[in-house]
């Protein structure tokens, strides 16, 4: 199988460390991503909490654009209810005018946070699932400059106005969104790293269900996985450890903890916790090379697709580099 790859940067804040630092090394895996030849990097949006740095893809794709030559650019997704169809349609122009043939615009319809700070973002968030696919509708009428009740039959223009739109994507980690993009001619990403079951049935539904659309003539589909590896077996163990800890504890709702190995090495899981580490294990790949390679080739079988976004957490930003740059080796 000849296997893409792709990153997604959830911009992640280290014990020790801040936003500041978490952003320069998104720059420097963007610079690295590049050049070893990844075929897309998505950066996610997530709001009230002090563990990721990304509030706002749009402003760091635009750093990104300029640091990097031929990798696709997007959002692994803009939360799009938590903002206004119209503002996210010219933010994706400008970046397409700036980076053409480069942009994605990846959407989902969780709030990226908690429901509180997604009504302060937008305040007429109704949470009805049906403005979600209205407010799809009309990104894509923006888009493609299609005279509809959305822009006044044309009199409201999402600027600046260029002959190529940004891809849309879907982003689904429960499966409904895959008829969504069928529907609307979009591509599909699944969250294997939110949902580790339903993929293959997401994924072939969609397939089935396809209608081409304006931008898209045929299903495009794609999903995405924690994934670490290193040559150092105690490297690959304790990020297991930590990935473990951190899967629970986002699970109990611990969303602005930071630690690191110290904190949790001798952290004794109780028998429940014990069963939902079976479930979680099955939500990233960490290993070796050559295990890491297996499983990723095996993932991408058994869910019909042919790119692969890794998302990896790391102990140093060496590390995470590192491992990059040892999945282009396995893969490219």
């Amino acid at each position: 199988m000849n296997l893409q790859l792709s990153v997604l940067d959830q911009t992640p804040i280290r014990k020790g460390s801040g936003a500041t630092e978490a952003l320069a090394e998104s720059i420097a895996l963007a610079r690295l991503t590049d050049e070893l030849g990844f075929t897309r990097y998505w950066v996610s949006e997530h709001h009230n909490t002090t563990t990721l740095a990304g509030a706002a893809p749009e402003v760091l794709l635009a750093r990104l654009g300029a640091e990097t030559n031929r990798i696709r650019l997007g959002s692994g997704g803009i939360m799009l209810p938590n903002h206004s169809s119209l503002k996210v349609a010219e933010n994706f122009r400008l970046l397409e005018a700036l980076y053409p043939g480069r942009i994605d615009l990846g959407i989902g319809r969780a709030p990226g946070g908690d429901r509180a700070s997604s009504q302060r973002l937008n305040p007429s968030n109704s949470f009805d699932p049906q403005e979600y696919l209205t407010q799809i509708n009309e990104v894509q009428d923006y888009f493609t400059e299609t005279p509809s009740p959305a822009n006044l039959q044309g009199k409201i223009m999402a600027i600046p106005s260029i002959p190529h739109s940004p891809a849309i994507w879907a982003l689904t980690s429960s499966g409904e969104s895959a008829y969504i993009a069928a529907h609307f001619g979009i591509g599909l990403s699944y969250a294997q790293f939110i949902n580790p079951y339903g993929g293959a049935e997401a994924i072939r539904n969609y397939r089935e269900r396809f209608l081409p659309s304006e931008t898209l003539t045929a299903p495009a589909a794609n999903a995405g996985i924690f994934v670490f590896t290193s040559e150092s077996e105690d490297k690959v163990a304790r990020a297991r450890a930590l990935f473990n800890y951190r899967l629970l504890s986002f699970e109990k709702g611990n969303f602005n903890q930071l630690y690191d190995y110290d904190d949790i090495r001798n952290y004794q899981y109780t028998p429940g916790e014990e069963q939902r580490l079976v479930y979680h294990a099955a939500r990233y790949i960490i290993g070796t090379p050559d295990e890491v390679k297996t499983q990723l080739t095996q993932l991408a079988q058994n869910l019909d697709v042919e790119e692969i976004i890794a998302a990896t957490f790391a102990e140093s930003t060496e590390d995470r580099l590192e491992s990059y740059r040892i999945l282009a080796s396995l893969f490219f």
